[in-house]
């Protein structure tokens, strides 16, 4: 004959006896720490290299915009391959400076890589 150890309460639902999970014990035994203090200990660890979350898509200069007026630079208009469609076009100045320091300018139908760095993200919890 075998021992259930929860009962059914007034309601009808059962109620778990003296039972407690696994896990919920493994989690009461470690020592209690609040998340601040959790993250500053994440922060301090060397072994950890804190990078920015980011991801690098590719994409292709769709058009050259000329600027209105002297003073203002051109434009240049990028589509992102794999962005969603309401969101895959953008535009920036097309000012540019290469890995030697020296001006460039992107042109049309030029293949780029656009790369998105987020800051201030907050862990993900749950």
């Amino acid at each position: 004959m075998e021992h259930d150890l929860s009962t059914l309460n007034k309601n009808g639902k059962k109620e778990i006896g003296n039972t407690t999970r696994a896990s919920v014990k493994k989690e009461m035994a470690k020592p209690r720490i609040t998340k601040s203090a959790r993250i500053a200990e994440l922060n301090l660890d060397t072994a950890r290299i804190p990078e920015q979350p980011s991801i690098t898509m590719p994409g292709r200069v769709d058009k050259i915009i000329p600027s209105p007026r002297p003073s203002q630079p051109e434009r240049a208009q990028i589509a992102v391959d794999d962005a969603d469609p309401r969101y895959r076009d953008f535009r920036i100045e097309n000012t540019l400076t290469d890995e030697h320091g020296d001006d460039v300018k992107l042109k049309k139908g030029g293949r780029v890589e656009v790369t998105v760095r987020a800051r201030n993200v907050k862990p993900h919890t749950q």
